[in-house]
């Protein structure tokens, strides 16, 4: 029976079976057995890594790196091993493995090299809010991030690669893409997704991220692994989408997380700072100036908005001076409670962008494309607090800038 006209619940079936599924790495797999027991030591573990040398040397390579902020420089596998830790070696063979199962490249309107660069950001993002947020491992939450999409390329290999029918792949609206799929061959890659994890005997807590997104994730009605994973998702869609709003990403960590601006640049930042160690070892290519120039692009498009935002508040003042609370009467209480709105409305994304800006300016060569345009958004920032600070204090929050 093909694929096509198998039920739902045979292929699912099939796929927890390993049917059609690319192989992970023995090494990696045993790994993670060794990692689950009790009497396992990290000898055991160097032992068992030992005998895939490509792997050795990456998991080497990752130990050194900026990826775990290393200081002194190790040169045995052992070392190493410790330096990780059981559960970091375990989660950083494993990442490495899935990745390999795949090829790279593009096969007709599948990009595999934009699938991983795109998930290589969603594991870090999710790892550093893992760390930010203190709710979770990190390190596993950057694997559930590597993972959120994996259903993807294997839906791609089972259903449309080869065949002369053209579907769209377009990853958002998500919902829209896994609808189209449910519609059309009767699932869709999350399903797919799950199978394939519960095959590879990914933990559970893993696993039920793949039936978890969306504004459900966002809610934070399941596990924490899903939120990180949909905030992760919503960041990435500044490296993929040209009408992603910048502020999306800020809003959605504050209100679920509560965590503040600061924190959420550091979350970016700290992304950046690893990107280029992580996609080196995991074999794809990343140009982090590229990517960093999507985020600023995103950043002075809200910075636009807010430019035009401010205007036209100016401009509903009429250019009179603004009634003290002393002055004002009942009828214009209701106006002033609208301009407060208007100017904190205002300042949020502003206090994002503004404040962004400044540390990515402080952190890079001012020489560079992204270091002079970052300096660029930086001023205008700070001249659309200075319009914001002079309005009077019966309709600003009192608060100074975060970034100036």
């Amino acid at each position: 029976m093909t694929m096509e006209r198998d039920t739902v619940s045979g292929i699912l079936r099939r796929l927890e079976s390993g049917y059609q599924l690319p192989p992970l790495s023995v090494i990696a797999m045993k790994l993670m057995e060794l990692a689950s027991s009790e009497t396992s030591s990290i000898n055991d573990m160097v032992e068992l890594v030992e005998k895939d040398p490509s792997l050795a040397v990456r998991l080497l390579n990752l130990a050194n790196s900026v990826f775990f902020s290393a200081g002194r420089r190790v040169s045995t596998l052992k070392q190493a091993a410790i330096r990780l830790g059981s559960n970091n070696l375990k989660m950083m063979a494993l990442s490495i493995s899935l990745r390999g199962a795949f090829p790279m490249g593009r096969i007709q309107q599948f990009d595999y090299e934009q699938f991983w660069r795109l998930s290589i950001y969603r594991a870090l993002i999710t790892r550093s809010l893992a760390e930010q947020s203190e709710v979770c491992n990190p390190e596993e939450a950057f694997v559930a991030g590597l993972t959120t999409e994996i259903g993807l390329p294997i839906f791609f290999d089972l259903y449309i690669k080869g065949k002369d029918e053209q579907f769209d792949l377009s990853m958002e609206p998500l919902e829209d893409l896994l609808a189209r799929e449910r519609e059309h061959f009767g699932l869709d890659h999350r399903q797919v997704g799950k199978a394939a994890l519960k095959y590879w005997k990914f933990p559970e807590h893993m696993i039920v991220c793949q039936s978890s997104y969306g504004e459900r994730a966002r809610k934070g009605d399941g596990p924490i692994l899903c939120t990180l994973g949909e905030m992760a998702r919503l960041f990435s869609l500044m490296l993929s989408d040209e009408s992603a709003d910048f502020n999306a990403f800020f809003q959605e960590a504050e209100c679920t997380l509560k965590l503040n601006t600061e924190a959420i640049h550091e979350t970016i930042l700290d992304t950046f700072h690893r990107v280029q160690n992580i996609a080196e070892n995991l074999k794809v290519e990343i140009n982090k100036e590229h990517d960093l120039m999507e985020i600023m692009e995103k950043a002075n498009r809200a910075l636009i908005r807010i430019s035009e935002r401010v205007a036209k508040f100016a401009s509903g003042a009429g250019g009179k001076r603004l009634p003290s609370f002393e002055s004002i009467d009942e009828e214009e209480k209701a106006v002033a409670h609208t301009l407060q709105a208007v100017a904190h409305e205002i300042r949020n994304p502003l206090t994002a962008v503004g404040g962004f800006a400044k540390r990515l300016a402080g952190s890079l060569d001012p020489q560079s494309q992204v270091g002079r345009y970052a300096q660029v958004i930086l001023e205008e920032a700070l001249r659309l607090e200075k319009i914001l600070s002079s309005m009077p204090k019966q309709v600003r929050k009192p608060s100074s800038s975060s970034f100036n």
